[in-house]
């Protein structure tokens, strides 16, 4: 695999020409012709399909409208809420409210079909398409039912990826899909386009995952496709199935790259064909010349079977290297866990080495990544005839949809499976999130999912219990099956892969799937469950603002899972208040009660009382603030909007991960104003803070002029926001005195910027 340090040209589809000093003369002597930079970097596929949903008029600054939403019953009720409470009156658009998430009746106290009524009487009132849980996961049904060539969709859940499709698919907090219900617009700047041009054909045995995995650990930590569109081209691209390349499309989220396009074919095409959408396929080719800001090239012959040991899809290793190093790779997992999990619990990965073989007690295929029809009937031809064993080892596999299950059944690829001791379950995500098959204490558990960060699996540091996560292809996790849980590379296996065609069964969604054809019936009312409730109100930008750190995390990296648990907290997605009482739970477990603390005095602002006698530790705060502004005249009790109160976060790198958007409002609903970081891992992440009134400051990186517990005042901050000001002047309250330090505050749009000012979306809305 190689990364170009600089732009590459895209000559004929074939040819890759670095943007060099000999490049011009290069494209000329095989097109006859010279070619402008600026007239190739709108030949990618990307910037046609940008092109045709721009509203602006001008490519630098895009107005992006898409032709669909997608959300699943995590995201979809906060969605609708958001956009009742902002004047939503009927879907403009096709919106498919899927129930792959909280399938189960009752998690967490509270009854999860609550919310997927709720989805299904706003279907019916304003014009959606309701998927009930069981029927497919949400990146399946899209696949499926929904993706075009050359259209947009835009989903609130970070794996919205259908490119092998033809379809530019982006994964958004929910604020955006908000917009887009309001018929507003996705407003972002015109994305770099890194191409990913492939040659070669994948080994036997070497499965889609082993490919996404070897792209996400050379991208990663360089952060090289970071809020770019990866394009994938080249001949190699026709030497995979569209189920393989689909597998490999729907890891991109995990390289932080903003969305995905791939060149299509006739294997596309037939795609559409089997699911009898036909007039859906659209041909995709770049031009004859096109530039990409960045080349990845790949060598498919080369790829081996490969491992994302925990606790991050970039941490790889072919399995034939973690075999041959495998005690020092274990020592290194061990070592990360200390630091993740900041020594409360301790991970034993070594003690999984029996007789120099790595045991794992677990194995899953599941979700929009591993629970494709090709990844399981390969599975299956690798395990018929075994056995997985009476031992620990446990093997779970989950079709991604309803009609793929069925084929299953139909080929005979289940029997198989259950023959071996497998369990195969209905479609659900469960699995990625850590809603299912929580593994026991210090066991270790290898998945053709999409995610292994820390906890993710559902295991709980705060009460004691750890488990980890490797990620790895379903050939191979089926291959240490048939091994009875002793690791082992698919290629190191004999099989003849079966490769039965699939038949695609609309009847299933005929009978099951509620579709409205677009149409709004007013009369519905909407059915509510008594754990869904409104967002409370949020107060606008105040003109002065004085922010106590509550919570200051070094970690490399935090993801939302940090921010926001997933697993046991689904069933409270629906409660804004109750969400929040599980806000950086397992990373900080005081950050809820000390944000709560400071959040009494923005209240006591609210409701025309004295902040210092709600929070005492103010008393000396706000003395050496009014003798440092004299002019500002804080009296003890102020009018709303003069000055605010509340908390923030410091963190190195937040925000890798999930889309969801109450990774963000959690802390907003508790009074947090801001987030202080060196820099954000996804654009989507930071859209979220912008979406819920919270300003997305950044810091030089070693440059932490304040500690934990520290109050830091922020004079005229509304004027700042105001006037458009890139570089914000704070100051730390250290005793009697102020430190000044600089906070940056990055590019936001007009809207942005208002949106801070109204203090949320919502907010913005009502005007």
């Amino acid at each position: 695999m190689k990364l170009y340090d600089s732009g590459v040209y895209l000559v004929n589809g074939t040819e890759l020409v670095a943007d060099d000093a000999q490049a011009a003369a290069a494209i000329k002597s095989r097109t006859g012709r010279e070619v402008a930079k600026a007239e190739a970097a709108q030949g990618t596929i990307a910037y046609g399909i940008l092109k045709d949903h721009n509203v602006s008029g001008n490519m630098d600054k895009l107005q992006v409208k898409f032709d669909k939403l997608t959300s699943h019953d995590i995201t979809f009720v906060g969605i609708i809420q958001t956009a009742r409470a902002s004047g939503l009156e009927k879907f403009p658009i096709p919106y498919v409210l899927t129930n792959c998430h909280n399938s189960l009746c009752a998690v967490g106290g509270t009854i999860n079909e609550d919310d997927h009524m709720f989805g299904l009487t706003c279907a019916k009132r304003y014009g959606g398409i309701y998927v009930p849980p069981h029927q497919a996961v949400i990146h399946q049904f899209a696949r499926e039912m929904l993706a075009a060539g050359g259209k947009m969709i835009l989903g609130s859940d970070s794996h919205t990826r259908y490119g092998a499709l033809g379809t530019m698919a982006v994964g958004e907090g929910g604020p955006e899909l908000v917009k887009q219900l309001l018929s507003k617009t996705y407003d972002i700047d015109m994305p770099g386009v890194v191409g990913v041009y492939l040659t070669g054909t994948p080994r036997k045995g070497v499965g889609p995952q082993d490919i996404a995995l070897a792209i996400i650990g050379e991208v990663f930590d360089r952060g090289y496709v970071k809020n770019k569109v990866m394009e994938f081209v080249g001949p190699g691209v026709s030497n995979m199935s569209v189920d393989y390349r689909i597998g490999v499309d729907v890891m991109t989220t995990e390289t932080t790259c903003l969305s995905s396009i791939w060149r299509t074919d006739d294997a596309v095409k037939e795609f559409y064909e089997i699911h009898g959408r036909a007039g859906d396929y659209k041909e995709l080719n770049p031009a004859a010349v096109a530039y990409y800001d960045g080349m990845i090239e790949i060598n498919l012959d080369e790829i081996k079977p490969m491992i994302a040991m925990p606790f991050h899809p970039s941490n790889t290793y072919t399995i034939e290297e973690l075999n041959a190093n495998l005690m020092d790779i274990l020592d290194d997992c061990e070592k990360r866990a200390e630091v993740s999990f900041d020594g409360a619990v301790k991970l034993d990965l070594k003690s999984k080495v029996r007789n120099g073989r790595l045991y794992v007690d677990q194995g899953i295929i599941a979700g929009c990544a591993g629970g494709g029809f090709e990844n399981i009937c390969d599975a299956a031809d690798i395990l018929k005839g075994a056995s997985i064993g009476p031992d620990e080892f446990t093997l779970s596999v989950y079709p991604a949809s309803t009609p793929i299950y069925m084929e299953l059944v139909k080929n005979g690829a289940v029997a198989t499976l259950m023959e071996t001791g497998a369990i195969v379950k209905t479609a659900f995500c469960g699995p990625c999130f850590g809603a299912g098959d929580t593994p026991a204490n210090n066991a270790f558990s290898i998945r053709h999912s999409t995610r292994n960060f820390p906890n993710r699996e559902g295991s709980k540091v705060q009460k004691g219990q750890v488990a980890s996560v490797a990620l790895m292809d379903a050939r191979s996790i089926a291959a240490t099956a048939a091994n009875k849980g002793y690791l082992t590379a698919a290629t190191d296996v004999d099989v003849d892969f079966s490769k039965p065609k699939y038949h695609f069964d609309s009847a299933i969604y005929a009978n099951r799937v509620f579709d409205s054809k677009g149409v709004a019936d007013p009369s519905v009312e909407i059915q509510f469950g008594p754990n869904i409730k409104d967002w409370p109100a949020m107060s606008a930008l105040p003109e002065n603002m004085v922010l106590k750190v509550v919570s200051e995390i070094h970690d490399p990296v935090t993801t939302t899972d940090e921010l926001i648990p997933s697993g046991e907290t689904s069933s409270f997605r629906s409660n804004p208040l109750g969400l929040a009482e599980f806000a950086l739970s397992r990373k900080d477990p005081q950050y809820v009660g000390r944000a709560k603390e400071i959040q009494k005095a923005q209240k006591a602002v609210e409701e025309g009382t004295c902040p210092v006698e709600a929070v005492e530790e103010l008393r000396p705060v706000m003395d050496a603030i009014r003798a440092a502004f004299p002019e500002k005249t804080f009296g003890e009790e102020m009018k709303p909007g003069t000055l605010g109160f509340g908390s923030t976060i410091f963190a190195v790198k937040p925000g890798d991960g999930s889309a969801r958007e109450q990774a963000a409002s959690c802390q907003k609903v508790l009074g947090g104003w801001a987030n202080i970081a060196n820099e954000y891992a996804t654009k989507r992440y930071r859209s979220n803070l912008i979406n819920w009134g919270m300003l997305p400051f950044v810091i030089p990186e070693g440059a932490l002029p304040f500690q934990n517990l520290d109050y830091l005042f922020l004079p005229d901050i509304r004027k700042a926001v105001e006037e458009k000001q890139s570089e914000i002047t704070a100051y730390v309250v250290k005793g009697s005195e102020l430190k000044e330090f600089k906070l940056g505050l990055g590019a936001m749009t007009d809207d942005e910027r208002e949106i801070i000012l109204k203090g949320c979306l919502i907010n913005y809305y009502r005007g």
